[in-house]
């Protein structure tokens, strides 16, 4: 059995294509990073280390790489010959992957079904994973599927003397929807199947995707570097802490999760994210803030719908407030959104980037807190 992955990172090595190899299936992993790529064509293995105490690496074995960049022809043929092709390179990359999976999937016989799995933090990855590659086929709905699902392992940054090693956690969480599946769907190692995955899609992004979030932006506030530093700090704990049973309260009222459950889903993964044999500095887990203060992501979309059900969302607001504070010279996003503001105001820019405006509640509650971290940063100045 053949698999072709886009995305050959740090999560697509120790993870989805771990999974993938453990499934028995061959992996071609495809990348533009010449170095991975050839390393991988040369080894045909990789080795893959855990943050734990007591556990050995794993040898994965079975794979290979193609450059999309110069092998175009190949990737196309490899995605013509697999039974699942899987993404983990990032949402905004989907639209640059998608001409060649449709050239792909264009190869295909029509008795000949694939499954295509974007394996991204984002609510419908796969959904719109088959939007862009419809801009380029008429035949994806003939021959493929494209199950959305829910993906969950820490990997941060990470260098290492040999340039395919990577070290993960051991807890993984891999989920995907079955209800417009054939009955025969191909089951892969480690995953979870479920007929409805938007509740999981949730649970994950409003917690640990958002605790996370929270994490790196509070802890910037008291400069610290990572966030196992971060959690040390009772300061970000707290806060953390708190904007966790505000979306967990959001959790059990639209999907009915187990109180006690959801409560020690909670604490487990504050735990993961103090984990001391994970390096995780807190620029890789903050870049990108525009992306994550948008109308329907991690931080405004759990706050807003607490308001809409009459609980003030202050953790998650004192959260957002951080994040637009928040400033790294080397991160594109970081700087356009400082820039903003320091122009247009902080108003505008709750409007601009966060879907809200400055006189409802929950833009009231952020704002608020915007000015006292401005406040303090400024008498400590």
């Amino acid at each position: 059995m053949k698999a072709v992955h886009f995305g050959a990172g740090n999560i697509g090595r120790g993870f989805i294509g771990l999974q993938l190899v453990k499934s028995n299936y061959e992996v071609c992993f495809v990348d533009v990073n010449t170095t991975v790529v050839d390393e991988l064509k040369s080894r045909g293995k990789y080795e893959v280390g855990y943050a734990a105490e007591g556990m050995a690496n794993e040898t994965v074995t079975g794979v290979t790489a193609l450059n999309s960049m110069t092998e175009a022809n190949d990737v196309i043929a490899a995605i013509a010959d697999a039974e699942i092709v899987t993404t983990a390179v990032g949402p905004a990359l989907l639209s640059k992957i998608a001409p060649l999976i449709a050239k792909g999937l264009e190869k295909r016989t029509k008795d000949q079904p694939v499954y295509v799995v974007a394996c991204e933090n984002m609510i419908g990855g796969s959904t719109h994973l088959q939007t862009e590659v419809a801009r380029h086929t008429t035949l994806t709905e003939a021959v493929s599927y494209f199950p959305n699902a829910a993906v969950d392992r820490i990997v941060p940054l990470q260098r290492h003397e040999d340039p395919l090693y990577v070290e993960v956690e051991p807890f993984f969480e891999w989920v995907i929807e079955t209800k417009q599946l054939p009955a025969d769907y191909p089951v892969l190692e480690g995953v979870t199947y479920v007929e409805e995955i938007t509740p999981f899609i949730e649970r994950k992004l409003f917690t640990v995707n958002t605790g996370h979030a929270l994490t790196s932006y509070l802890g910037a506030l008291f400069e610290h570097e990572t966030i196992a530093q971060s959690l040390q700090d009772h300061r970000v704990r707290r806060g953390v802490q708190t904007a966790l049973y505000e979306t967990g309260w959001l959790l059990l009222e639209k999907y009915e999760f187990d109180a006690k459950e959801h409560s020690a889903y909670i604490q487990k993964n504050i735990q993961r994210f103090e984990n001391p044999r994970i390096h995780d500095e807190i620029v890789r887990v903050a870049r990108s803030p525009i992306r994550k203060i948008s109308p329907n992501d991690r931080l405004v979309k759990p706050a807003r719908e607490l308001m809409e059900r009459g609980i003030e969302a202050n953790g998650l607001a004192l959260g957002i407030a951080a994040a637009l504070t928040y400033f790294d010279p080397n991160d594109s996003e970081s700087v356009e959104l400082k820039t903003f503001i320091e122009t247009k105001g902080i108003e505008e820019a709750l409007v601009t980037y966060l879907g809200l405006q400055p006189n409802e509640r929950l833009g009231q509650l952020i704002i608020s807190q915007y000015n006292q971290i401005n406040d303090s940063i400024n008498s400590l100045a």
